[in-house]
């Protein structure tokens, strides 16, 4: 079952950026509230209070009983619009939802368990997707959703249609990997130069030996003895 928040909410008469500025710089986030043929409602609430509700949440799955001015609705959230550098919440949009409404989500997909293949053979659990689009009854959004990796072996992969998600319908393609084993990387090693293999092996003289200067000194002597003569 999905997560349910509650959040309050107040009309706002006032729209465009400036006025959306000015809400902002006074701790609030503007938003729109629409869906089953009502006009677009322009609304405000409190961004210390929606971020502290959405922390750990997955917001696109979540039914939010939204309180507009006293009066209750069920919502989901459509979007969510941050700022570029602090990525504080800048705008959001509500929609409204009815419990015998078929409506179309998104849910996260939870890996379950150690894969075979990197429990025994070193290999890599590589998740491709991490959300799925399901077409469901409010009342039966799943807070997320559990594949079991345990049996994968290097190689081997899960797919959409592997997933069973009761009281819903997948719409997400069938074929799409969900994850993968993949095997372990190997690091290579360089293969030496032509050059660093034509280099000695020995180490360079930097200095005669002591035999060879004993004897280069002797022959100084000898012609400096016979210079003297």
């Amino acid at each position: 079952m999905s997560q349910q928040l509650s959040l309050t909410a107040s009309s706002r008469p006032e729209r465009g950026s400036s006025a959306a500025r000015r809400l902002r710089a006074r701790g609030l986030v503007p938003a729109v509230l629409y869906g089953h043929g009502r006009e677009p409602q322009s609304l405000s609430l409190s961004r210390a209070e929606i971020e502290k509700a959405l922390v750990g949440v997955a917001a696109s799955s979540t039914l939010i009983d939204l309180t507009v001015d006293g009066a209750p609705c069920k919502t989901l959230i459509r979007e969510i619009q941050r700022t570029a550098v602090r990525r504080e919440i800048a705008h959001i949009d509500f929609y409204e939802i009815h419990a015998d409404e078929q409506i179309t989500v998104e849910v996260p997909v939870h890996l379950v368990g150690t894969p075979d293949g990197v429990r025994n053979a070193g290999g890599v659990l590589d998740q491709v997707l991490r959300e799925i689009e399901i077409e469901v009854l409010p009342a039966h959004i799943p807070e997320r959703v559990e594949l079991d990796v345990t049996a994968l072996t290097i190689g081997r992969s899960l797919h959409v249609r592997d997933i069973q998600i009761p009281n819903a319908t997948i719409l997400t393609d069938g074929d799409t990997t969900v994850c993968t084993v993949v095997p372990p990387r190997i690091e290579e090693v360089a293969a030496p130069t032509a050059e660093a293999a034509e280099a000695p092996t020995e180490p360079e003289l930097i200095r005669k030996p002591r035999e060879e200067e004993g004897e280069e000194g002797e022959g100084e002597e000898a012609a400096g003895g016979k210079e003297k003569e």
